[in-house]
């Protein structure tokens, strides 16, 4: 077998990652022949196909199994890199971001605002998905950082705590009480987000000591929305949604008061990023200076 470098795994990993070989091209900054030949390079050295090439781009039995240690080894040579080039000096090179759709319109922003002006040469990409894809990318190494919701371990740090509300059409009756009780949403259909905040809600009405009888279960919070606003039933979703919302839907508060915490954290189980590890540190630092100063 011949040796397999690093050219070669970037190209099969850019494929995969930006969907096609020519969206790879113009991630990697190079042509799409050469993506070509690189990931063709890889095939004759291990001996077999890595991609099925029909359609959309994904591995083949043996791609999948190669993919996480090309994840690794991109990874740690890219960390060697930032190291070296870092130094004493401030973070650079290129991030993947991966959070939940409530986080990255309601916290991201802010942070990406901050970072940007804070670390000129670091560029950070952000990748959209329900909580659990995000977890998942987060340990399979498709993603170098990323927000997660309620995260067993204690690595990270935490960005906010987003508490449930119910979201409701704007001319509800319910729609400009201060507070209301989880059990007043029975008298509408109830839409079941499913894309991550399920236990959440459950939580919602254990609390409440009702019954949960979902009469739709919708997975992209959008949808979600859209069906609120056209007046197809009622939900409960993070506060965080607020940033999300047309003037045709409104969030009331409820009696029954679940939260998530959101922090901000590199991979399970190996080395983070230099500058995943400057990002968390950054983040923390002003938590505890804002704590000194009382705001």
């Amino acid at each position: 077998m011949n040796n397999v470098n690093l050219a070669q795994l970037r190209a099969f990993l850019a494929v995969i990652d930006e969907g096609g070989f020519g969206a790879a091209s113009d991630a990697l900054r190079i042509s799409q022949s050469a993506v070509s030949h690189a990931v063709a390079a890889l095939e004759r050295a291990v001996g077999c196909r890595v991609l099925v090439r029909q359609g959309r781009p994904r591995p083949t039995a043996f791609g999948e199994r190669i993919l996480g240690h090309a994840r690794t080894a991109v990874s740690a040579t890219d960390s060697i890199t930032e190291l070296a080039a870092r130094r004493d000096g401030l973070p650079t090179g290129t991030l993947r971001l991966a959070a939940p759709p409530t986080v990255c319109q309601g916290l991201l922003p802010e942070l990406l605002t901050g970072w940007r002006h804070d670390y000129p040469q670091l560029a950070v990409h952000v990748l959209e998905g329900e909580d659990d894809e995000v977890a998942d990318w987060l340990a399979g190494a498709a993603v170098d950082v990323a927000v997660l919701v309620d995260p067993p371990g204690g690595e990270g740090v935490r960005i906010g705590s987003d508490v449930f509300q119910a979201l409701l059409p704007h001319d509800h009756p319910l729609a400009g009480q201060d507070v209301i009780d989880v059990t007043d949403l029975d008298d509408d259909p109830f839409l079941l987000s499913c894309g991550g905040c399920e236990r959440h809600l459950r939580e919602v009405y254990r609390l409440g000591r009702a019954q949960l009888n979902p009469a739709h279960r919708i997975r992209e919070m959008g949808t979600l929305l859209a069906m609120v606003a056209a007046g197809m039933g009622v939900t409960v979703v993070p506060g965080l949604a607020a940033a999300m919302l047309d003037p045709r839907l409104v969030l009331v508060p409820l009696r029954q008061r679940v939260t998530r915490e959101l922090v901000l954290t590199g991979p399970p189980g190996r080395p983070w990023h230099p500058a995943v590890t400057a990002l968390v540190e950054a983040v923390a630092e002003r938590s505890r200076a804002q704590a000194r100063s009382g705001g």
